[in-house]
């Protein structure tokens, strides 16, 4: 199987990020990792592999060395994407139509969600006789729809149009004749009584498979996906070194990160903090000899539209892994991070190129400045250079996943030491 073909596969069972999660978290088990649960206490020891989850959707992976580690080498993607929540009573019905009622999640291009084949997954709580279950569902067959209105109708649609998510998104279910309700249809694929179903987090997923055509590849939620699947490809296959390499995988990123699970929570700081407890503490000490890689995608220069790149500053896909700057540190990559990742880049011989927006185009924060109020750390922002960032279906270069993994495969074997501020070594 190839890499973009293993990618592909990745996305397809991670149509959520609950599912994204579980899917991670089997592939660590796989590969001998021990799941620790954040309520338990940790029996942790030296040469062993740990993951944890957090609220179902967000993931921290870890390997300890078998020597005293100085720090820790780690990643950052986001496991969620732009997408319509399926709201708690999900149909409305009416005109023949029974369509469910939805809520915008992150900030999508609206247009390419419609006319295409969309399906149904998250997760349930159900109630048992010992008490409360949460269950994973797909429903993986396409069963929505939102349409366009004909032009027919609406002349200006090719005008530039507004679009009202509480009209014009709505998809539509059935045409009211089946008497399988929407929730019993949920609760046949969980395999339980509708009645049972105590509350749910669903959402729409776009179906199309991801397929790779000449020097491109497109599927649903490469962003960020792509990096999430790059990123653990590499922690995997990395070899030890004198560091901790962490794997991080949070949710919520598409709003904000204010959630429990989420890159603005206490998640990453408790597990270093668990881990270096359990091996004599000096967080402070090994935080400060500590990296972090903020993976998200970035904007490949449009080829109908390079007005809205900066000059000197565009990014091609297949052109290299891309390092993010921003003078307001929206983005936190500085001389010494990016000088740090682009030695690994060059030593692990794959090309980087350099991003910034235009100065009149404000851009949106990562998951590296929001963890950095957290934990704070020497931290560069990266990603992979794709077209229509949150469209249902987007684009990227076929060849940049490999490099990315075969950069942060050597960074995870990688630890620093001496003063970052003054004699920079990468050992």
């Amino acid at each position: 199987m190839t890499v973009n073909e293993k990618l592909f596969n990745y996305i397809e069972n991670s149509p959520t990020p609950y599912h994204a999660v579980a899917h991670t978290a089997d592939i660590l088990k796989a590969e001998g990792y021990t799941e620790l649960r954040e309520s338990c206490e940790w029996d942790i020891s030296a040469g062993g592999k740990y993951y944890v989850i957090r609220g179902g959707s967000s993931l921290i992976a870890f390997r300890v060395p078998c020597e005293d580690f100085k720090g820790f080498m780690m990643s950052a993607a986001h496991s969620d994407s732009p997408t319509f929540r399926i709201k708690e009573s999900a149909e409305l019905k009416g005109q023949n139509y029974v369509r469910l009622s939805t809520e915008k999640y992150g900030g999508m291009l609206c247009s390419t969600w419609m006319d295409r084949p969309l399906s149904v997954a998250g997760r349930i709580t159900v109630k048992q006789d010992s008490g409360l279950k949460v269950k994973l569902v797909d429903l993986k067959e396409p069963c929505a729809l939102i349409p366009n209105v004909a032009i027919h109708m609406n002349r200006a649609a090719n005008d530039g149009y507004k679009y009202n998510p509480a009209v014009d998104m709505l998809p539509i279910y059935s045409c009211g004749s089946s008497e399988i309700s929407f929730r019993s249809r949920v609760a046949e694929i969980a395999g339980i009584a509708e009645e049972d179903i105590v509350s749910a987090d669903l959402m729409l997923y776009c179906k199309d498979a991801g397929v790779e055509w000449g020097d491109y590849i497109s599927a649903p939620r490469l962003d960020d996906l792509q990096c999430a699947f790059a990123t653990l490809e590499a922690f995997i296959t990395s070899k030890d070194g004198g560091s901790v390499p962490v794997y991080c995988l949070f949710d919520n990123e598409e709003v904000g990160s204010l959630t429990k699970q989420g890159a603005d929570s206490t998640f990453l700081y408790d597990v270093l903090t668990r881990v270096c407890d359990a091996f004599g503490g000096a967080l402070r000490r090994r935080v400060a000899s500590s990296f972090l890689v903020s993976c998200d995608n970035a904007h490949a220069v449009h080829p109908n539209h390079p007005e809205f790149a900066d000059t000197n500053h565009t990014v091609t896909m297949n052109g290299g892994i891309v390092i993010k700057y921003n003078a307001n540190q929206k983005y936190t990559s500085d001389a010494l991070s990016s000088g740090i990742f682009k030695v690994i880049c060059e030593e692990a011989d794959v090309k980087c190129q350099t991003y910034a927006n235009r100065a009149d185009m404000a851009g949106g924060s990562t998951l590296g400045n929001i963890s950095n109020s957290h934990v704070s750390l020497n931290t560069v922002d990266i990603g992979l250079a794709q077209l229509a960032m949150h469209s249902a279906f987007e684009t990227a270069g076929a060849r940049d996943t490999a490099d990315m993994i075969r950069a942060l495969r050597l960074f995870f074997s990688k630890s620093l030491g001496g003063d970052l501020y003054s004699d920079i070594t990468i050992e």
